[in-house]
């Protein structure tokens, strides 16, 4: 057994899901009030008020997707297809607000977009992170 590493467990407390919206959201709402001020100063307040309903939008959606898969696994009533309507349904609901904004108050509506976006972002790289973090060599 010379020159073998022994297997180690790797011991790490894995980051829920409601752990990881409520941090993303807090960190969307600081960035909201930084692109605020930041739009307000370039003459585009709705733009980081948009922005910020964007955010709001992505993290509401998020909470409702993270309720409804608790209640698909919870419950074996609820089939595969009943699932997916509902997401679908979510997510094009999203999406036609985001376009209705976008479209009826142009330019600035496309901050709903910006919001979304950074949302996704932003629970991305908090979902990584542990990741990353317990795939590091510990000494």
């Amino acid at each position: 057994m010379t020159g073998e590493h022994p297997v180690e467990p790797v011991f790490y407390t894995p980051v829920t899901a409601a752990a990881n919206l409520r941090r993303s959201a807090l960190l969307g709402g600081a960035l909201s009030v930084i692109a605020i001020v930041v739009c307000a100063i370039q003459g585009h307040v709705l733009m980081g008020v948009f922005g910020f309903v964007g955010i709001g939008l992505g993290a509401y959606n998020n909470k409702l997707l993270q309720k409804s898969v608790i209640r698909y696994a919870m419950n074996a009533e609820i089939g595969k297809k009943q699932f997916r309507r509902g997401v679908m349904g979510r997510l094009g609901l999203v999406t036609l607000l985001a376009i209705g904004v976008g479209l009826l108050v142009r330019p600035d509506g496309l901050g709903v977009f910006v919001g979304l976006a950074v949302f996704q972002i932003l629970m991305l790289i908090g979902a990584a992170v542990p990741v990353f973090r317990s795939l590091r060599p510990t000494s």
